[in-house]
């Protein structure tokens, strides 16, 4: 019988009985049966699909995401519970000539979901079911489930974990299909390191909708489909409605064996250097030193590799510069070796390390960790989650195969420390990178890169739509300057190495920010990109699910 897990506050149908009538290359019609289900207890019967209009009270919350720029103006949201609804919804929207885009967690920096030539939203949140589907053997996620719900249940359930993201809200359907990365990403590799299969809502060339399955395995005829939901992207290929996540090396059937397990005990540090204590030397050492370290302490067998720091390089209006780590408590000497890399990375910078007591972007204040605390990995992934669903914001990225330059570093400092913009929320988030993430080939999934050893969001949050021309000059002339031996994009070469495509950034496309010969498409997916237009000919020839960023038809 398959294991089945109700994610926490979610009861809303009885739970899958693993996709056990799909196997691999089976498909769904929208005239077929729909997945094998367990019978719902007597007397309750399967919810949706929901069908919300402008008229109806709910529309302001379901035609917005978590970036409070972006609100559309469908003719509806379709709520959907089953992937035999999902079916349904797009064989009605594609009948009807309907503009389909599609929303999970809501966590899409830019317009892609909420625009105004998007007719009609099939919303996923309510498909979040996290379950062991023995048949396959693997676990099953929807692409609803947020990423603490995720982990509640494998981890309780079966003492297992995905190396995915920290921010508790955000869900598989974009998340998975973009990559994944978090806390446990040096240690695990990527969450699409252990992607076994998913299961795509697809449109035919003759307009017909089906659900299909595509596994890793090497016979799979539909193999090419799996492979471009491992770092593709959401919004490209069709509708995401689940995944199967196994990691490779794994054998047997014990589902405690089956994805990596996290230490029972992690260190939690969080710091700060006070912006009064900060010039630009100071700033310019601290720089250096967090770059060389993950130059010397990235590599796949690292000892470092049960590390992760956040280096949160706010803007002076802030008062404080973070420093967050996370280290394996069960590693021998983790002690030892967490207070050498804060030695290292804070030698010779001369401010002194404090309690961080402000907000670093989408993180509380940690005041409680100024000195390093064991805590259990559950608690410790519970505290250091964050969001901020009620603000609009502006995101950009960059991979890096070495630390900074000195020139990135004057930029970095230069509008940080501008006396003539102030935001207490607008920083430069730079995340550990490396470790097992760099094991993989570069064409293995359609990540690309695959030996960088740091990763950075530029970002800014505020409140009021008047303000949005301010905000949004400074982060992307800070983008610009950082970059400016480049065209103003970090075009993979000897230090940068292009973009993250979970953090979606519609200037790459705009000659007046991106004055670089290196298009978007190469920025995100270098390589892999014609591969990926080959799987959207095969797979969604129509151009059905398409937005600003979608991967184009070659």
């Amino acid at each position: 019988m398959t294991q089945t897990a109700r994610t926490p506050f979610m009861g809303r149908r009885s739970l899958l009985t693993g996709g056990a009538a799909l196997t691999a290359g089976a498909a769904l019609t929208a005239t077929s049966a729909v997945p094998a289900q367990a019978a719902p207890p007597q007397g309750i019967a399967t919810p949706g699909p929901v069908t919300v209009t402008p008229d109806d009270p709910r529309y302001a919350d379901l035609t917005r995401g978590i970036n409070q720029r972006w609100a559309g103006r469908p003719e509806y949201v379709r709520l959907v519970t089953t992937t035999g609804q999902v079916v349904s919804a797009v064989q009605e929207a594609v009948r009807a000539g309907k503009r389909i885009a599609v929303r999970s967690g809501g966590h899409c920096y830019e317009d892609f979901v909420f625009n105004k030539d998007v007719q009609v939203v099939i919303d996923m949140s309510a498909m979040t079911e996290v379950y062991f589907d023995q048949a396959r053997g693997a676990f099953a996620v929807e692409a609803g489930a947020s990423n603490l719900n995720v982990y509640e249940a494998l981890y309780k359930l079966w003492g297992v974990a995905l190396p995915a993201g920290s921010c508790y809200s955000v869900s598989a359907g974009g998340h998975i299909s973009g990559g994944g990365y978090g806390l446990l990403s040096r240690r695990h590799g990527l969450t699409v390191d252990h992607l076994y299969g998913v299961e795509v809502v697809v449109v035919d060339k003759d307009g017909t909708a089906r659900a299909v399955v595509a596994t890793r395995e090497k016979n799979d005829p539909n193999r090419e489909l799996w492979w471009a939901h491992t770092g593709g992207g959401g919004g490209n290929f069709g509708v995401i409605t689940r995944y199967w996540l196994r990691s490779p090396d794994a054998s047997g059937t014990d589902p405690s064996r089956l994805l990596p397990r996290p230490p029972s005990e992690v260190l939690l540090h969080a710091s700060a250097l006070h912006w009064d204590d900060l010039d630009e030397e100071s700033f310019t050492r601290l720089l250096r030193n967090w770059g060389s370290w993950h130059e010397r302490n990235s590599a796949p067998d690292s000892p470092y590799t049960s590390l992760f720091g956040l280096l949160k390089l706010t803007h002076r209006s802030a008062g404080q510069v973070g420093l967050i780590t996370q280290m394996d408590a069960t590693v021998p000497g983790a002690r030892a070796l967490l207070d050498r890399y804060l030695t290292e990375v804070l030698e010779g910078v001369g401010a002194k390390g404090r309690a961080m007591t402000r907000r670093m972007g989408e993180h509380a204040p940690l005041p409680q960790f100024s000195a390093p605390r064991r805590l259990p990995w559950f608690l410790a992934t519970d505290s250091l989650s964050g969001a901020n669903p009620t603000l609009r914001g502006k995101y950009k990225s960059a991979y890096m195969r070495k630390g900074f330059t000195d020139a990135q570093i004057k930029a970095l400092y230069k509008h940080l420390s501008r006396t003539d913009y102030s935001n207490p929320d607008a920083l430069v988030q730079v995340d550990s990178y490396g470790g097992r993430i760099n094991a993989v080939a570069s064409d293995a999934t359609a990540v690309p890169q695959r030996d960088s050893v740091l990763k950075l969001q530029y970002m800014a949050f505020w409140t009021d739509e008047a303000d949005d021309a301010r905000h949004l000059a400074w982060v992307r002339d800070l983008y610009r300057d950082v970059y400016a031996d480049t065209g103003g994009v970090p075009v993979p070469g000897e230090v940068n190495d292009g973009c993250y495509v979970n953090y979606p950034d519609t200037d790459l496309g705009d000659p007046a920010w991106n004055t670089s010969k290196t298009s978007w498409a190469e920025l995100y997916y270098k390589g892999n990109y014609p591969r990926l237009q080959r799987a959207k000919a095969a797979w969604d020839p129509r151009n059905v699910f398409r937005h600003a960023q979608s991967v184009r038809l070659p």
